[in-house]
């Protein structure tokens, strides 16, 4: 067998494995939207096949005012805190990493091991501190807490990703910059930011999908039924003593989802940029 004959064979087992995997990983989704147009909870337990009897759009009709309130409400209410928060991110994030890349101050490095000790830090453990804090500030039942945060730095993880890639830019293009009269903001603006754009559009990616899919935070702190987002609407159409209807539960589900798949696809070209990036940096 020639060696070219070895590396056709080679490669096309390697695409049979990954489109193996990938329909693995991927038939519980294609799973959920199936089931979604389900008429019934026996027909989704009866089989795993994703394909109904008799498809209907019933389960989105009626599921859509299932719990009271519009579910328009709760996705208008998830972009109400996903928006303002992923601005928050991004604008603090680059501001953050840009001071702690390029300025030397008192302390630097002491804040800088700070900041990846937040890293560590569990979730958990800064939940009733937190709320006690916004208690008393009485920002209770209101997207204050979830959202004012972001925009004083209270995402380390991004912070130290950018710190990362702006290290990388090389200060020679700043000096020039700066001997052609541009400060410190203009500088960032202009020379860094646009050098290390895939990276911002990845944090501003992760960040609405982390936003978008968070359920503790909406529940630590929204008490008001029309106050809640997506992810506590969706709860509500599970807290039935007498039961639920699952084609209703997945037809909001997959509604829930596509905000999130189309920012996605829509940046996805630039998501990959970032990563590779990283990878090369690695």
């Amino acid at each position: 067998m020639s060696k070219k004959m070895r590396e056709q064979i080679s490669a096309v087992l390697r695409y049979v494995v990954l489109i193996l995997v990938g329909l693995v990983m991927f038939y519980p989704m294609l799973w959920m939207v199936g089931a979604s147009f389900k008429s019934s909870n026996n027909e989704i337990y009866s089989t795993i096949s994703f394909i109904p009897r008799n498809p209907s759009f019933r389960a989105y009709i009626e599921g859509w005012n299932a719990t009271g309130n519009s579910y328009g409400l709760y996705m208008l209410n998830s972009f109400k805190i996903v928006i303002p928060k992923v601005i928050g991110a991004v604008i603090a994030s680059v501001i953050t990493a840009y001071g702690f890349s390029r300025f030397d101050f008192p302390g630097k490095n002491f804040w800088f091991y700070i900041l990846l000790g937040t890293l560590f830090l569990p979730q958990v453990v800064l939940n009733i501190p937190q709320f006690l804090l916004f208690r008393n500030w009485g920002w209770t039942n209101s997207y204050l807490p979830l959202v004012v945060p972001a925009f004083f730095g209270a995402e380390p993880y991004f912070i130290f990703m950018l710190v990362q890639f702006m290290r990388s830019v090389s200060k020679e293009l700043e000096e020039a910059a700066e001997i052609d009269g541009c400060n410190s903001l203009q500088r960032l603006l202009y020379i860094v930011v646009p050098m290390v754009k895939p990276t911002i559009v990845s944090v501003a990616l992760f960040q609405f999908m982390w936003a978008f899919n968070d359920f503790q935070g909406p529940l630590i702190y929204i008490d008001s039924v029309k106050k809640y987002p997506t992810s506590l609407g969706l709860r509500l159409l599970t807290d039935a003593e007498s039961g639920f209807e699952w084609n209703k539960v997945l037809a909001l589900s997959v509604i829930t989802l596509l905000p999130s798949l189309i920012v996605f696809f829509m940046a996805q070209d630039q998501f990959v940029d970032g990563i590779a990036a990283g990878g090369v940096k690695g």
